[in-house]
C-alpha cells in the first residue's frame, strides 16, 4: 500500500548494493549451468542441488532487483519497499531502534520500523550499509523536518 503522498520526493534512500545483486545473478546462472551438466550426466542428485541452488539465487536476485529503494526517507516520513508493495510510515507514531543480537560467534544490527501493528526489520544487506549510520541519518532527517 502506497499512502505516501506524490508530491513529497524523499530526499534520502538506501538500497541492497547493485555488486551484491549482481553476484547472485551471476551464481544462479552457474547453478543453471551445473543443473544442465548434471542433467546431461544423468547426475540426479546434482541435478536437484544446482537446479534448487539456481532457483533460490534467482529468487534473490529478482527480490533485489524488485525493491529498490527498500527504504526511502522524506520530510513526511519513511518507506519501505516489501514485494507486496509500498508501506509508508509517518514520522508521527514511527519507532525506529537498533537491535543488536549475537548469531554464530558475530554480532547482528539490525534497524526496527514500527508503527502501529507494523514492524519492519532491515538488516545491512537489505539497506546497502550499515544499520548505524542509517538510523543516524534518519535522525537527522527527522529532528530537521
Amino acid at each position: 500500500m502506497d499512502n505516501y503522498p506524490a508530491d513529497s520526493a524523499p530526499q534520502q534512500q538506501w538500497a541492497p548494493k547493485t555488486a551484491l545483486i549482481a553476484v547472485a545473478g551471476v551464481l544462479a546462472l552457474a547453478a543453471a549451468a551445473g543443473a544442465a551438466y548434471a542433467a546431461v550426466r544423468g547426475d540426479r542428485g546434482g541435478l536437484v542441488l544446482f537446479g534448487l541452488a539456481a532457483v533460490v539465487l534467482a529468487v534473490v536476485t529478482g527480490y533485489g532487483a524488485l525493491v529498490r529503494p527498500k527504504l526511502a526517507a522524506g520530510e513526511d516520513g519513511v518507506r519501505i519497499r516489501t514485494a507486496a508493495g509500498r508501506v509508508a510510515l509517518p514520522w508521527p507514531g514511527l519507532e525506529i531502534r537498533l537491535r543488536t543480537t549475537r548469531r554464530l560467534g558475530r554480532d547482528s544490527v539490525t534497524l526496527e520500523f514500527e508503527s502501529g501493528e507494523d514492524l519492519h526489520v532491515l538488516g545491512w544487506l537489505e539497506l546497502g550499509e550499515d544499520p548505524r549510520d542509517v538510523l543516524d541519518a534518519l535522525s537527522a532527517l527527522r529532528a530537521g523536518r
